[in-house]
């Protein structure tokens, strides 16, 4: 089992950064893949980033590519999400997720963190 808590959301305007960061616990934090998804009001979840046990391979969703990076800190159990430019249209709830293997759909991640809200004003 993984518990993952997020935190470092909040309300900012658009062009403004931010960065989320979601602490896990309980397996070997560095067997595992790590990646976040988001899902803001009346639409589906969708995949944001994600980066290999080792932090050499990452991957993001073209909506935030450019904008976005994602990092790990292994030996603080800890992974981020740097946002950067940020547009209204990235308000949304952001989830931490972590599994053995990497994936863009949100059915192959087995944990899930409990989300924390970002909301871009414009």
């Amino acid at each position: 089992q993984v518990q993952l808590v997020e935190s470092g959301g909040g309300l900012v305007q658009a062009g403004d950064s931010l960065r989320l960061s979601c602490a896990a616990s309980g397996r070997t934090f560095s067997r595992y893949a790590m990646g976040w998804f988001r899902q803001a009001p009346g639409k589906e979840r969708e995949f944001v980033a994600a980066i290999g046990w080792s932090g050499s391979s990452t991957y993001y969703a073209d909506s935030v590519k450019g904008r976005f990076t994602i990092s790990r800190d292994n030996a603080k159990s800890t992974v981020y999400l740097q946002m950067s430019t940020l547009k209204a249209e990235d308000t949304a709830v952001y989830y931490c997720v972590a599994d053995g293997r990497l994936g863009t759909k949100s059915g192959q991640w087995n944990y899930w963190g409990q989300g924390t809200q970002v909301t871009v004003s414009s």
